[in-house]
């Protein structure tokens, strides 16, 4: 019984995991100017600007929610809250899940 339970238990976990905060494809109408220096899969343009690939969706979510609470620092936190200062929740979410995807693709 408690190998059933513990089963049920992972499957429900890896399925809730597996599931995006957004939409990739709308993520992707969102983001002409996160593309303009993070490129189009997260490999950054410039080397002045972090690579977005191989990031987690939730922690680029959580890194754009940042920057527009005035919680991150540094040289270029200021220019970051001003990109993301009209966009609302479900933007960062659907621009977070367009990176997360376009890092995982097979056309990198």
């Amino acid at each position: 019984m408690m190998k059933l339970i513990l089963i049920g238990l992972l499957c429900t976990s890896s399925t809730t995991y597996a599931k995006t905060l957004g939409d990739p494809a709308k993520g992707r109408l969102k983001a002409p100017s996160c593309i303009f220096c993070h490129g189009e899969t997260g490999e950054a343009l410039n080397s002045s600007y972090p690579n977005l690939d191989m990031q987690n969706e939730m922690y680029l979510y959580n890194s754009m929610k940042s920057y527009q609470n005035d919680e991150r620092k540094g040289p270029l936190a200021q220019m970051m809250k001003a990109q993301l200062q009209r966009l609302n929740d479900q933007d960062l979410k659907d621009i977070a899940a367009f990176y997360a995807s376009a890092s995982n693709s097979e056309n990198k």
